[in-house]
């Protein structure tokens, strides 16, 4: 077997392998370039909050003895807010800029109205549903302490309960593009490790493939090997027939 005939196998064999892999890049990434990605992220459904004024001297909460990561002043629908992150807790807490105290965990009303306050499209609010901190949500990739504003339009709301900030939305456009984008890194559970080995492993045999494959293009075509001419078995020559004539002649 040349060395040519063995590339082409192993090209072969490789593209038959890869044949549902490569249909999955190619489909999930023609999906995802159709549309523009700021469409289907859909910011223009959510305002940027409207700037507020300072009516009294700010007062900043008591940090004795916590280990802080961040203090930060920003805008919420009911006005301005402390919003802390400490060290080993894993909610922000928020504190009344006016008086200094913390503030409780905000409800599915309050919720309500941070989206409201901020939302630019049509749609109604169809039902708010509590988030657990023990369970992992896909659209937001992590798990999450909230609550989760569900418009008529399949369109989602994230809002953090320690912070009142929404930290995700997500339309039906979105969750098809999510899809395809697990279907393109070959994670459709977590839908966030590009490095799997699925990915890895098809990866280097698409190297592979496309080695072979120039490989046949550089070894030239060899050309099959002609069998020997069979002469045909030579045809026995027969004694000349003898005349009558011929024999009377002789005899005479």
């Amino acid at each position: 077997m040349g060395i040519r005939t063995a590339f082409r196998r192993w090209h072969r064999l490789l593209a038959w392998v890869l044949a549902l892999p490569m249909m999955f890049w190619l489909v999930s990434g023609f999906v995802m370039a159709a549309r523009p990605i700021a469409e289907t992220r859909a910011d223009h459904l959510l305002r940027k909050p409207a700037p507020m004024q300072v009516a009294s001297p700010l007062v900043v909460p008591r940090l004795d003895g916590l280990k802080f990561e961040s203090l930060t002043l920003e805008p919420r629908a009911a006005g301005l807010r402390w919003v802390a992150k400490i060290a080993g807790v894993s909610q922000p807490r928020m504190a009344d800029p006016a008086t200094g105290a913390w503030l409780p965990a905000i409800g599915a009303a309050e919720a309500t109205r941070e989206v409201l306050a901020r939302y630019t499209g049509t749609a109604r609010i169809a039902r708010v549903t509590r988030i657990l901190p023990e369970e992992y949500h896909l659209e937001v990739r992590r798990s999450l302490d909230g609550w989760r504003v569900e418009m008529d339009d399949a369109t989602h709301f994230y809002v953090e309960s320690g912070s009142s900030a929404i930290i995700a939305h997500r339309t039906r456009q979105w969750r098809v593009h999510d899809w395809f984008w697990g279907l393109h890194i070959l994670d459709l559970q977590g839908r966030k490790d590009p490095h799997n080995p699925w990915v890895v492993m098809f990866s280097a045999l698409s190297i592979l493939m496309l080695v072979a494959g120039v490989a046949i293009l550089f070894t030239g075509k060899q050309p099959d090997p002609q069998p020997e001419p069979v002469s045909p078995p030579a045809r026995p020559r027969r004694a000349p027939r003898r005349t009558p004539s011929a024999e009377s002649s002789g005899q005479g």
